[in-house]
């Protein structure tokens, strides 16, 4: 370890820190370099051995927020100093990135950890390792938790030629998230959006014009009161207000993929709705963008059910 390395302390993660330098402690891990480290999401058993060992060794460690990461580190039995402590949020990346590269180019170890996850998916760190990376300096990755593939693992909506999209947060604004869920209907692929407790009821609400598309909702991820259900998107509302304990703790969600049939199947029966009240352009948009399906395909059809109907 360095000669800064923090004081250890016993339990419980003593036997932990001695299984970290025997697992990892034999890999280099070169100087001057930034390590990105994920952290739990909630079950700190899930921190891994090799970031257990990277966090002990760094000379510094860089993180989202000093508290919250301080007191991760002490209960794995690390105590670091305040001077060993770099405060980089969302706030003072761009500023706080070139203190690190400066650390960096003198050879000093940096681990960076956002509050909770892999760093730079939907937390910062994105502007600290292109920065890294601009100057020249080695950025390496330790995996590890992320709500984003554990959503995913339990969500079985990724087919194997199919991927998913990583969208995170909808935008707060109403007129603006409403638009990223249309957009959002036309996505072929799992979509993987990210909430907090008090804005779950209204992201429900802005689903719900998905109407049957499935909807696996994660909530605490990893953590005593984990809840994994799967419900069609206009039942979404319905289930959070019919227990109010499921509004609370962070979500992460996967809209499912609709198959091509399934796409057609609720393009035809919304379209011939549509076509008996809206002018027949209009009717095949909105039947497109509520269903997925293909415009060209509705559109043909729209023009036949107008013909039977005269």
């Amino acid at each position: 370890m360095s000669a800064s390395s923090p004081a250890l302390s016993s339990p419980p993660f003593a036997s932990a820190l001695r299984a970290a330098r025997e697992a990892a402690g034999a890999q280099h891990y070169p100087q001057g370099a930034l390590y990105v480290v994920a952290t739990p999401i909630g079950n700190v058993a899930d921190l891994s051995l090799r970031a257990l060992h990277v966090l002990a060794l760094a000379d510094a460690v860089a993180c989202e927020d000093t508290r919250h990461t301080q007191a991760l580190l002490r209960a794995c039995g690390l105590d670091r100093p305040a001077a060993q402590m770099i405060a980089v949020h969302q706030h003072n990346e761009a500023e706080a990135a070139q203190q690190v590269v400066q650390r960096l180019r003198q050879g000093q170890r940096i681990a960076y950890a956002s509050d909770a996850g892999t760093p730079a998916v939907s937390d910062p760190g994105a502007r600290l390792a292109a920065a890294a990376h601009q100057a020249g300096l080695r950025v390496v990755p330790l995996p590890g938790a992320s709500s984003v593939t554990a959503v995913l693992s339990v969500a079985g909506a990724v087919a194997d030629d199919g991927g998913f999209v990583f969208e995170g947060f909808l935008p707060a604004k109403a007129g603006e998230r409403d638009a990223r869920v249309q957009a959002l209907a036309q996505e072929p692929r799992a979509v993987v959006l990210l909430e907090a407790p008090h804005r779950i009821a209204t992201l429900a609400q802005a689903l719900a014009p998905l109407g049957a598309r499935p909807l696996t909702v994660g909530r605490e991820l990893t953590k005593q009161f984990e809840q994994v259900a799967v419900m069609a998107c206009e039942a979404f509302a319905g289930w959070l207000a019919a227990d109010a304990v499921r509004s609370k703790g962070e979500f992460a969600l996967v809209l499912h993929p609709w198959s091509q049939a399934q796409a057609a199947e609720s393009g035809e029966k919304l379209l011939a709705l549509l076509v008996k009240e809206l002018p027949l352009k209009t009717a095949v948009r909105i039947a497109a963008e509520a269903s997925g399906g293909s415009r060209n395909v509705l559109y043909e059809l729209a023009l036949r059910m107008k013909k039977d109907s005269d």
